[in-house]
């Protein structure tokens, strides 16, 4: 619980740093607080969807709990949950009464009383859905204590999604998977999320009232899985055209989204326009200044997908495109937000350091929205800031963060809890921020988090000197994976003090499970100190040597100083003996013992005998054994590495078997859960199309994003060939499976016949094989096959044990 003076001493934090601040500063973020909360809908309607989505959550309760709106004065003058025993219960009346300043707030506090006083649990239906067994029946739940729990948000905004989670994860989801995304983001209490989805059929819109045909789209939109890199101008056509069906379809679910949004009381973000235009703008309008940006990340700078247009704010007609998006957007949605996203070059760099030419970009692209919105506020993501550190010097990062008033911008520290910039900023200069977790690259499945930090980075950023920190946020590149950190993360934006992590996950394995064993709660110990606990400051992204296969040649030089003795202990008896890998080769990021990770997965195992039926605890085991079986494999790749090296064909033949034989195996275990099928995706991809070309289009997006992803040469792979790799059954046995066996086939010839190994004839085959499987249409299953629990035991007892 917090005093009202704490509230308003960081209100008075948030003061500028810079001369050219307005006086009103100190004012600029209460006052847009005030004014988006005039913007809610009314308490009836506010209250009849929180009362919806528990009718959706846990129908056989809808009866127990009583909602009602409340003022922020009743809550000391921040937003707030408030969860007591209804009074006067009977038999037929509710039980328990929540009270919140929203609807989100009511959600939050359900959440709240759900995992604190009935031990349940609510995830992502592919990291294992909800537990809720352990819920008393009507008439039974257990009271709060005679004052009741009042909860506070510290900082106004729990930010939501990055820019491109909508292609890697939310792509091809209808409005039955939106509508369980809302209520889970209403449930952790999110009240500031993306709303990217339609945007193209607004800028069909917009760019028609410019003369450019639907014809000259083509060439600008992606392809539906690619339409985040569209956005940003990172490419164009990739995957493409656009049909009128998708665009119409997105256009009318992004209606849906907003409308129950606005229904629970978030506030969402819309996009704004960052530059990107069509290459027919230049012929119609020959005298704007339009350049041509440097290619981004394509295989041979192939101008067919790279080196897109960038209207430069200079020129007049950049306000007035960017006027013309924002007011397209309020005539299709209503005056639904103040608050609009705009990433000018997200990852392609200015033509030009000078900060004066940065401020003006910057004044222009606030002035666009401004002049639809006059109480326009940009929110922009601050990953430039770290990925492009060079460039982005502090001269250059005061000049486009003070390029708008104070208030009217708000950043998000994007990849806070690896490499916070607030830090060395001075607090972005002055400007307000949202400390966000990154934690996930390409919607890749890989245990893996950093949970001290996240239960005490905010706090420390919060508390610290002159912070101008407004809010938290996720900021994951691809959601449906560790949900773990998917629990902590946001139930920081309600807490006052750090959390104690290792006490927390106690809590955590009851409500995840249902009830407390002894052999879950050791595990989760294990792995809070390991997997979730790499603090050495890399930010993870999944190459283990299955899904991200090394495109290189071993008999090189620069990689063949493996030791003969190694090699020598190693093949004792033929049997491995699973150690850290020592090796030249570029390897997976491993920032925690292997052997914690067996340990842990043992007592997985033997907490099957209590656990089997649960949904959530099958799926952490078959996520913990892939993971552990995929560090062995990596191993075993070194192995056969380190045989080729060494010429010896008869140990290469038995590691790289060794290999594919592990690629068998985890696909079969990963086709005991539903959650790890390549079909699932596939067929959702396949669901959206309306006849059979968008159908076959559809497809072969969703198989290129998680395989090769761009742009290939006859014998050049993709620059981001296995960026969204997947551990998915399917995807191992028919698409990294035969480039590994084509690989060592290639190895195991060249030592036979004592000839160079032809790295190219095996980029030749192998991307000839990529690009039909890309173009195929197998169909594969979309539901689980035999007992996980089973088939990880004996995984465990065939390789590790």
């Amino acid at each position: 619980m917090f005093d009202s003076k704490l509230y308003f001493l960081i209100l008075l934090l948030l003061l500028p740093l810079s001369s050219s601040t307005s006086s009103s500063s100190p004012q600029a973020i209460e006052s847009l607080v005030k004014r988006l909360d005039t913007q809610r809908p009314s308490p009836l309607l506010q209250e009849s969807a929180a009362k919806a989505l528990l009718k959706r959550l846990l129908p056989t309760h809808f009866s127990s709990f009583q909602f009602k709106l409340i003022s922020k004065d009743a809550c000391g003058g921040y937003s707030c949950f408030r969860i007591t025993n209804y009074q006067n219960s009977s038999n037929k009346s509710p039980e328990i009464m929540i009270q919140g300043t929203t609807a989100v707030e009511i959600a939050s506090g359900l959440h709240w009383y759900l995992k604190y006083l009935c031990d349940a649990h609510v995830s992502w239906d592919k990291t294992g859905g909800i537990q809720i067994a352990s819920i008393p029946p009507p008439g039974s739940l257990p009271p709060v204590k005679q004052h009741g729990i009042m909860i506070q948000r510290p900082v106004p905004w729990n930010y939501y999604q990055n820019v491109v989670t909508s292609s890697y994860s939310y792509v091809w989801w209808d409005w039955e998977r939106w509508e369980k995304e809302i209520d889970w983001m209403a449930l952790q209490g999110i009240n500031l999320p993306l709303a990217f989805t339609g945007q193209e059929s607004i800028w069909q819109k917009v760019f028609m009232d410019f003369n450019i045909s639907a014809q000259d789209l083509n060439n600008f939109f992606g392809g539906p899985a690619f339409l985040a890199w569209a956005r940003m101008g990172n490419l164009h056509a990739w995957g493409g055209p656009l049909s009128q069906n998708w665009l119409d379809q997105q256009l009318l679910l992004q209606k849906q989204i907003l409308s129950r949004m606005i229904e629970l009381g978030m506030t969402p973000v819309l996009p704004s326009f960052s530059g990107n235009v069509p290459e027919a703008l230049r012929e119609i309008f020959p005298s704007a200044n339009i350049t041509r940006l440097g290619d981004w990340n394509t295989v041979d700078k192939n101008p067919r997908w790279c080196c897109t247009y960038l209207l430069d704010p200079s020129d007049p007609l950049f306000i007035q495109i960017g006027e013309a998006f924002i007011k397209k957007q309020i005539k299709e949605y209503g005056d639904v937000t103040d608050i609009y996203n705009c990433d000018t070059f997200n990852e392609n760099s200015p033509p030009t350091n000078d900060p004066a030419y940065i401020s003006s970009l910057g004044s222009a692209v606030y002035e666009a929205m401004s002049k639809a919105d006059k109480n326009a506020v940009w929110l922009m993501q601050g990953w430039l800031f770290y990925s492009d550190s060079s460039f982005w010097k502090p001269p250059q990062m005061k000049a486009l963060l003070h390029s708008v008033p104070f208030g009217k911008m708000i950043v998000l520290d994007l990849f806070a809890e690896v490499k916070p910039i607030w830090e060395s900023s001075s607090q972005f200069y002055g400007t307000p921020y949202v400390w966000c977790m990154l934690h996930n690259f390409g919607g890749n499945i890989e245990m893996y988090g950093v949970l001290d930090t996240l239960a005490s980075g905010p706090i420390v950023a919060r508390v610290s000197e002159n912070s101008t920190m407004v809010g938290v946020g996720m900021c994951m590149e691809g959601i449906e994976h560790n949900p773990v950190v998917y629990e902590l993360m946001p139930e920081m934006a309600f807490r006052k003090n750090k959390v104690h992590v290792e006490e927390w996950l106690k809590v955590y394995s009851r409500r995840r499970y249902g009830k407390t064993v002894k052999e879950a709660e050791e595990a989760w110990e294990i792995l809070h100190r390991s997997i979730y606990n790499c603090s050495d400051g890399i930010a993870d992204h999944n190459t283990d040597y299955i899904v991200k296969f090394p495109d290189w040649d071993p008999s090189l030089d620069n990689y063949s100083s493996f030791s003969k003795q190694s090699l020598i202990t190693k093949y004792i008896n033929r049997r491995h003996v699973l150690s850290e890998i020592k090796s030249p080769l570029p390897q997976p990021h491993l920032w925690y013992s292997i052997h914690d990770s067996i340990n842990a997965l043992k007592l997985f195992i033997e907490a099957g005998k209590d656990l089997s039926g649960s949904l959530t605890y099958r799926y952490d085991l078959v996520d913990l054994t892939r993971q552990v079986l995929s560090k062995y494999a990596n191993k075993v790749y070194i192995d056969a590495i380190t045989a080729f090296q060494h010429k010896d064909a008869k140990a290469l033949k038995f590691q790289s078997q060794k290999f594919e034989e592990l690629i068998i195996d985890i696909d079969e275990l990963l086709a005991a859960d539903d959650n790890f099928l390549l079909g699932t995706w596939l067929e959702s991809a396949k669901n959206l199309a309306l006849n059979a070309h968008e159908k076959q289009q559809y497809e072969w997006n969703a198989r290129t994003q998680v395989t090769m992803w761009y742009d290939t040469t006859r014998t050049n792979q993709s620059q981001l060939h296995d960026y969204a790799n997947k551990f998915w059954s399917g995807l191992l046995v028919d698409y990294y499976l035969p480039r590994a066996s084509m690989y060592f086939k290639y190895l195991y010839e060249s030592l036979r016949e004592n000839k160079k190994f032809e790295v190219v004839e095996w980029r030749k085959e192998w991307i000839s094989y990529s690009n039909k499987w890309q173009q195929g249409t197998k169909v594969y299953p979309v539901k689980a096959e035999r007992d996980a629990l089973e088939i990880s035991k004996l995984l465990f007892k065939k390789y590790l044990e």
